[in-house]
């Protein structure tokens, strides 16, 4: 289940959509400020099912499975499992109601509840059409996710994902991309309309494909993000520029003290499976600071 154009909540809600009379099947209406816009298009399913690269063995993580669309298909792949996080009581319900009695339901697992305060259980592969407002938040929390998965093929906003991909001197290069692109390899995989969506929303969308790094870059996460940090809140300037800012220079002497005076052991030593809960806090404390760069709130 997708989110249209990211704005400012009105109504309090968060992730799900609806209004301007689109109903499921059943009667139930959208809900357009928890992003609720369901793939409707079977082929567009069908295609990115097939580039996720299922395998029997797969546990597969949805996230926002609304009426079960993608679901089935995950489900007819022969996987494993297929475990749906959903957030909205009534789409987990619709979703029950629908696989009742279906032999599939024996290798499907419905979790009620916000895929970014739940624990996340073990699984291979990440395959989601999600809510756009979460964007930011969840691609951290899936990247800071142990052990690692093998890959994520997700629904993004187009320019969300855009900036995932983007390369150094594209003019959507930012934080963002950096950041991501330390901790994985991303690819985009497929444009995707406003017209496959039902109710259709107001921007187009482009579905990722996420790889985590096995291992992880050897370096502090901390330090990385300030260095990032540092350059992007001057994007105007060179890096030349910037280091010769006597503020900056004071600002990297006393923390290359405050270092040295606590004797920080180097990342190189922790391992991919030893990132440190101070690292995935950072990772989502990014968050803020992202989604004002894409102009979210």
């Amino acid at each position: 289940m997708a989110g249209g154009k990211i704005q400012k909540k009105r109504h309090g809600g968060a992730g799900g959509g609806g209004g301007g009379g689109a109903r499921l099947q059943g009667g139930i209406p959208f809900e357009k400020s928890k992003g609720q816009h369901i793939l409707r298009n079977p082929a567009l399913v069908d295609s990115i099912v097939e580039k996720a690269g299922l395998k029997p063995t797969d546990t597969v993580l949805e996230i926002g499975p609304g009426t079960g669309n993608l679901t089935k298909r995950l489900l007819q792949a022969g996987v494993k499992a297929v475990v749906a996080v959903e957030l909205d009581p009534r789409m987990v319900l619709e979703l029950n109601r629908r696989f009742q009695g279906d032999p599939l339901s024996s290798r499907l697992k419905v979790i009620q509840g916000d895929v970014l305060k739940c624990d996340l259980p073990y699984f291979d592969i990440c395959v989601a059409n999600i809510p756009y407002q979460i964007s930011s938040p969840l691609t951290f929390k899936l990247l800071s996710h142990r052990p690692i998965f093998r890959c994520a093929v997700i629904m993004f906003q187009r320019e969300f994902a855009m900036r995932l991909v983007a390369q150094p001197g594209d003019s959507l290069y930012c934080r963002l991309s950096v950041n991501v692109q330390l901790l994985s390899r991303v690819s985009h995989l497929l444009k995707v309309g406003r017209n496959n969506f039902r109710p259709p929303p107001k921007v187009d969308s482009s579905v990722v494909r996420i790889e985590p790094r096995k291992p992880l870059p050897p370096v502090s996460f901390k330090e990385w993000d300030g260095l990032v940090r540092l350059f992007f809140n001057r994007k105007n300037r060179t890096l030349g520029a910037i280091f010769k800012q006597k503020r900056v220079l004071e600002l990297l002497e006393k923390n290359y003290k405050t270092m040295q005076s606590l004797q920080l052991t180097s990342d190189a030593e922790t391992g991919e499976e030893k990132m440190s809960a101070d690292d995935v806090a950072l990772l989502s404390n990014m968050v803020d600071d992202l989604n004002l760069e894409m102009g979210y709130e």
